[in-house]
């Protein structure tokens, strides 16, 4: 028994350690990620993780206080990157500059009885703001929307960098990730089976009945019964307010948020690097629906969406729960779109 786990735990070495030298700065191409947000309660363990990247060369922490902290702290780690901290808006053109990914997390996380609407009032203006100095100066980087309502915020973003001439709607991404880690872990622990070989496709938007998973195509394959799939439907949906309750008005879920985000940021960085079949769940402008921006899964390339794929088929229960969210996605879509339009 214990040969067999050694020889299990030298097998997954030696193939991690062959994938940290296929990315050796001779061979990846430089890349700059910066996180807009970087001191935050999500902003910190990103930093930590895409410092673990090596497919990053250079880090660039922005917040509006305590960065220089954070990035001296994640500096020490002895990965490839070279990280600087910025603080302070005076600083934010520099650390945007030459950005290939800009990931956002900035904003106030949500509390106990706080909704996604009134996230949106305090949110709005921090995007609006942050997407106006991307817009001017790194126009063409992909940018990663995790700021919250992200059904608001990813149409924000869209209006401002039309509004300035630079949109680009292969490059602008909702980050829904995490809707797509839950719905992994929990249809694992009620399918009984190994979660690293999970798949859940998650469509529709991030917040409450918008997010759909459709456990009709997970894999492997579980016969779950319809309170199965309606109870794991109900949880994905609700993870963040476990969490926020759980954690008991000290917190929103940070940890698994970066985690979810920094997946998604790797996942991008293999597209511009050219990797092939790179697909993930994303909140992107879309034509699957009549709904102006969708999320569903998208194939990655060197121009950010490559193609946006088709949501294949629905359950009946799936195909009532795409039509009772769209009223609710539509209104979250218009909100950003008249935020900026009257500002």
């Amino acid at each position: 028994m214990k040969a067999a786990l050694l020889t299990s735990v030298l097998r997954r070495s030696t193939a991690a350690s062959t994938s940290v030298r296929a990315f050796t700065s001779e061979a990846a191409p430089e890349r700059k990620v910066a996180i807009l947000g970087a001191a935050g309660g999500i902003g910190q363990p990103l930093s930590l993780l895409m410092k673990l990247n090596p497919l990053v060369s250079r880090l660039a922490l922005y917040d509006i206080a305590g960065t220089p902290g954070v990035a001296a702290d994640v500096s020490h780690i002895n990965t490839r990157s070279e990280v600087k901290g910025y603080a302070a808006e005076e600083q934010l053109g520099e650390a945007l500059e030459g950005s290939d990914i800009v990931i956002i997390p900035a904003g106030v996380p949500r509390k106990p009885g706080m909704t996604r609407d009134d996230l949106f009032k305090i949110n709005a203006g921090i995007v609006k703001s942050l997407c106006e100095a991307i817009a001017k100066y790194c126009p063409n980087a992909l940018v990663n929307m995790i700021s919250n309502p992200v059904n608001s915020t990813v149409p924000i973003a869209a209006e401002v960098f039309k509004s300035k001439g630079v949109y680009d709607e292969r490059k602008l991404f909702g980050v829904t990730t995490l809707d797509v880690v839950r719905a992994k872990t929990f249809y694992a622990g009620k399918a009984k089976v190994n979660v690293a070989d999970v798949n859940v496709p998650v469509i529709g938007g991030h917040a409450g009945i918008t997010i759909l998973p459709l456990l009709s195509q997970a894999t492997p394959k579980a016969n779950l019964s319809d309170e199965d799939i309606k109870a794991l439907t109900k949880r994905t949906q609700d993870g963040g307010t476990e969490v926020v309750e759980a954690k008991a008005g000290k917190g929103s879920a940070t940890l698994s948020m970066a985690y979810a985000g920094a997946v998604f940021a790797d996942a991008c960085l293999k597209g511009l690097n050219g990797a092939p079949d790179v697909v993930e769940c994303s909140f992107v402008q879309s034509t699957v629906t009549e709904l102006p921006f969708f999320a569903s899964k998208v194939r990655l390339g060197k121009n950010g969406v490559e193609e946006v794929l088709g949501l294949g088929p629905l359950s009946d229960y799936e195909q009532q729960g795409l039509e009772a969210l769209k009223a609710e996605l539509k209104s979250s879509i218009e909100k950003g779109v008249a935020f900026v339009r009257s500002s």
